[in-house]
């Protein structure tokens, strides 16, 4: 058994990889488009990969770029990071019963390269292993070289940036983006109340001082999408 262990988590891990590796094709068009909005808005090359590096999520690097940019509080920043991460915590739940028991440093790296993808995944491999280091070796497996994509066409987007003519408006990258992430998530009834309440409310408030439209467009799309989901039943479907 103890030579067919570390064998096993080899193999897990390069599932992980195997599994993750279609995904990263949607993922480095995001990526590149987060380091040109970061040149354009007037950081360095150098400072976007920094961004990546220690905040490594796409809608929160780009919306704290922009407050940043705007001179907006620290602490409304962080308020803002947090609104839109907040479905981190959910999965880091979901999560800690396949992970109970494991060192405090692989926790810490399960949780910095948490992201949707390796999430999903993970979810349905989780069932079929069942040794912690081979759960471990599945997730790992797939988050690292998502997380070594995601730098890379941070970097190389940044670069491209830095040598695009300033003439040309790239302003219509930041929402495009956000409503490719956002149109796939949208599979029920409460989730487009939820979206549309939250953009309109957005949109009329978007002459807040230090975006708190946006804050205030997540609070409004929260509670629909809560209300709807509660007069319809579970998930609001139809």
């Amino acid at each position: 058994m103890t030579d067919v262990l570390p064998a096993r988590i080899k193999r897990d891990a390069a599932d992980g990889a195997r599994a993750i590796l279609p995904l990263l094709i949607s993922i480095m068009p995001f990526a590149l488009i987060v380091g040109v909005v970061a040149v354009r808005l007037g950081y360095t090359p150098w400072m976007a990969s920094a961004f990546s590096l220690f905040i490594f999520a796409g809608a929160s690097q780009i919306a704290a770029m922009q407050l940043l940019v705007d001179g907006t509080p620290v602490a409304i920043i962080l308020l803002t990071i947090v609104f839109i991460n907040l479905r981190f915590t959910m999965y880091s739940a979901s999560l800690a019963p396949w992970l109970r028991g494991a060192s405090r440093l692989t926790k810490m790296l399960v949780g910095y390269t948490l992201t949707d993808q390796p999430y999903m995944l993970s979810l349905y491999a989780f069932e079929h292993r069942p040794e912690r280091a081979r759960r471990i070796a599945f997730f790992l497996g797939g988050a690292l070289p998502l997380w070594a994509a995601w730098q890379t066409g941070t970097i190389v987007g940044a670069l491209m940036g830095a040598r695009l003519p300033a003439d040309w408006g790239l302003d219509f990258a930041v929402p495009l983006t956000f409503i490719a992430l956002l149109v796939p998530a949208i599979v029920d009834r409460a989730m487009l109340a939820a979206a549309i309440v939250g953009a309109v409310v957005a949109t009329a408030a978007h002459g807040l001082p230090w975006n708190l439209g946006l804050m205030a467009g997540a609070l409004a799309g929260i509670a629909t999408g809560l209300t709807v989901e509660r007069v319809l039943g579970r998930g609001g479907r139809p």
